[in-house]
């Protein structure tokens, strides 16, 4: 029986590309980059920031350290002062979220994106205390697809993997909740598509947000 639900948030709760597109592409551009296409930033995000600069980078074969290291800089800053910009809950997910707290369920979101930007946008979007667990990038635990973060929230919330359903639009996502032993759940509504979902072995995958109420 699935006890909790675990999101991913980019592309899962929320339409954030139009935000880091422009963020990214300020960084560029400040720096003398060419801009990137907003459609390729889905394909570029999912591992954290840093990684999504890389691959910013490596687009241009501008990827030094030097590049890396001040590109990197300005994205994190300017999107943590504006980290709502652009940025939209998707069609059903707050009636979603509502529905599962109503039912008792448990509910957390585990994300790539730093620790305190994922706390502050889950919040501002959501409220303070709709989540059992907010979780982003934190210092010592590695990045999904590795499962440390997921073991974590297991242990917190005191549940077994079997329990748990973990939610995302990404082959990273669906790697991290098959690692960790949970019940992965693919929403075609976000950045990839349904063949990257199924490559990756989703246990389900939805169209809908209500559909995930079925589970």
């Amino acid at each position: 029986m699935i006890k909790a639900y675990i999101f991913d948030l980019d592309g899962t709760l929320v339409d954030s590309i139009p935000s880091i597109s422009y963020f990214g592409n300020k960084a560029l551009t400040h720096y003398g980059f060419q801009e990137v296409d907003t459609e390729r930033y889905k394909q570029f995000v999912g591992d954290g920031a840093a990684k999504l600069v890389h691959r910013l980078l490596e687009y241009q074969n501008a990827d030094t350290q030097d590049n890396f290291t001040k590109v990197c800089a300005m994205y994190n800053e300017t999107y943590d002062k504006n980290y709502l910009y652009l940025c939209e809950v998707y069609e059903g997910i707050r009636e979603l979220i509502s529905e599962l707290k109503n039912r008792g369920d448990i509910i957390a979101v585990l994300s790539n994106k730093p620790h305190s930007t994922t706390v502050k946008i889950v919040e501002a979007l959501f409220g303070e205390k709709t989540f059992d667990r907010i979780y982003g990038q934190r210092e010592g635990i590695a990045l999904k697809p590795d499962p440390a973060a997921l073991y974590s929230i297991f242990e917190e919330i005191g549940i077994e993997p079997q329990e748990c359903a973990y939610i995302g639009d990404t082959k990273t996502d669906m790697m991290t909740g098959k690692s960790a032993g949970a019940y992965t759940v693919g929403v075609l509504w976000g950045f990839r598509d349904r063949e990257e979902l199924e490559t990756y072995k989703a246990d389900k995958i939805v169209e809908k947000a209500e559909e995930i109420l079925k589970i």
